[in-house]
């Protein structure tokens, strides 16, 4: 694989992942700055969560169609647009608008994995090669956000507090992240003749929509919101005459033939798994790290231990993606997934015994985040890699639709877990407990269901053997 085209991508990723960081960093500052409440601020996480499930499949189906890059570029000029306005926006809806559609950006990975696959077919290890470029990609998304983070409270002081050219700073990266895919990047070669199965998209876009609204009312309103059950009900419901009309058709929108293949739903269903922890589990994780330990729980951090405990877990991710990169090529792809996903659900489930010591915590969430790294890069590649040609985008993008879904559903089940109980503000200490069990038995299911994959699953191919040469003609025989 060129190391100019990985090196393009690395800076894309390098940009996500400060779009990432950065904002969170800032949260507080950007309440005020718009004139809403903390408690506000959970919509733009939520508003950007259902864009991004609805936008990622269509961008990667178009990817498929009209190539990698176009669709590249394009998610980077709604990033970009996005960006700016909410650099200028100064009310809660135009800044809700704005950080919603931002989640654009969420699609860059899965295009990027898909054109490095697509890219490689003719050299016989595409497979093991894209493994070691998507470590790559994840280690400089793991990294932007740690700059990210940092950078933002850098960028805020020396501004004076002055929120408008902070916000310009990200804007102004992703807008040369725009040059960088136009220039550097090559496009993949699409499979002609593709239709774009809009009824398709339509019934997948109803279904994740209210699955999605229906989660997020349960988040706001509790487990007594019925409403909030009765929307995800019918989402789910929808998802029937999605099945229906997707398998009579020859360019489906999502091919459920190909995802109910042998190498391919292990791997969708552990994209959903770990999304229960990768995405639902860091606000448990920050709660916990600052509870007062005169309750009998917590580890007492301030906002800066509290950072120090989210940066030890982001350096174990990146330690996982470096790992998978020098790993790719040596050990079987199945049984790194298969060990990546196990440590995540040893991490989790020794936080049950192991929690009240600052020590402890930061050990299980470190093996949890070796585990983690290696999934978000190998879990797209490996999808890449069962996919036939002209469907590598949308099987990508849809280990990341499954875990934004899997994300979901666990925030707003441990939002509802966390606040039963509740000691004043402080969660209770079984609460946490049931939250790391979810996350240990759910990872322990992937790891499960990941060893039905077939052994050489995602593996380069072998080469042929070698035709034992003809024995040479008998003179006068």
């Amino acid at each position: 694989m060129p190391l100019a085209l990985i090196g393009w991508l690395v800076c894309v990723e390098l940009t996500s992942g400060v779009l990432q960081g950065y904002y969170v960093t800032l949260t507080p500052d950007i309440a005020r700055h718009i004139g809403v409440t903390d408690a506000d601020v959970n919509w733009f996480e939520a508003g950007q969560l259902l864009l991004s499930a609805l936008m990622v499949p269509v961008l990667a189906k178009l990817g498929d169609m009209h190539g990698h890059k176009k669709m590249l570029l394009l998610s980077t000029v709604i990033t970009a647009g996005a960006s700016w306005w909410m650099a200028f926006a100064g009310d809660f809806w135009s800044y809700l608008i704005a950080f919603s559609l931002q989640g654009a950006y969420t699609v860059w990975l899965p295009l990027e994995v898909a054109l490095i696959f697509d890219r490689g077919r003719r050299t016989g290890v595409a497979p093991s090669s894209t493994r070691r470029a998507a470590g790559l990609l994840v280690i400089a998304l793991q990294a932007g956000a740690i700059i990210g983070a940092l950078g933002a409270a850098v960028a805020f002081g020396a501004f004076d507090d002055a929120m408008m050219p902070t916000l310009m700073l990200p804007a102004a990266m992703v807008t040369l992240c725009f040059f960088a895919i136009l220039w550097g990047v090559p496009d993949s070669e699409p499979l002609p003749d593709r239709k774009l199965d809009a009824g398709g998209f339509v019934l997948l876009a109803l279904s994740l929509l209210t699955i999605t609204s229906g989660l997020t009312f349960l988040k706001i309103g509790g487990p007594e919101a019925w409403w909030g059950w009765a929307v995800m009900a019918i989402g789910i419901a929808l998802l029937l005459p999605f099945g229906r009309w997707v398998l009579g058709k020859d360019d489906p929108a999502i091919d459920l033939r190909v995802m109910r293949q042998p190498s391919m739903w292990p791997v969708q269903l552990t994209a959903g798994l770990v999304g229960v922890s990768l995405l639902g589990a860091q606000t448990p994780l920050a709660t916990y790290a600052g509870t007062d330990p005169a309750l009998g729980y917590g580890l007492g951090l301030d906002a800066s231990g509290r950072s120090i405990l989210i940066g030890v877990y982001l350096l174990s991710l990146i330690v996982g993606a470096a790992t998978l990169a020098v790993l790719s090529s040596r050990v079987r792809p199945r049984l790194l997934l298969i060990v990546a996903a196990a440590l995540v659900a040893i991490g989790y489930l020794l936080l049950v015994p192991l929690h009240l010591e600052i020590w402890q915590v930061f050990l299980c969430m470190s093996i949890a985040g070796l585990g983690s790294g290696a999934l978000v890069g190998a879990l797209p590649a490996a999808a890449a890699a069962a996919a036939p040609r002209g469907q590598t985008g949308v099987a990508t993008a849809m280990t990341n639709t499954t875990k934004t879904i899997g994300g979901s559903f666990a925030s707003s089940i441990f939002a509802i877990v966390l606040a039963a109980g509740a000691i004043g503000t402080a969660a209770s200490l079984g609460g946490y407990i049931i939250v790391w069990v979810i996350c240990g038995v759910t990872a322990l299911a992937a790891t499960i269901g990941l060893i039905a994959v077939p052994r050489l699953a995602f593996a380069d191919p072998e080469p042929p053997a070698e035709r034992a040469e003809a024995p040479a003609p008998i003179p006068g025989g």
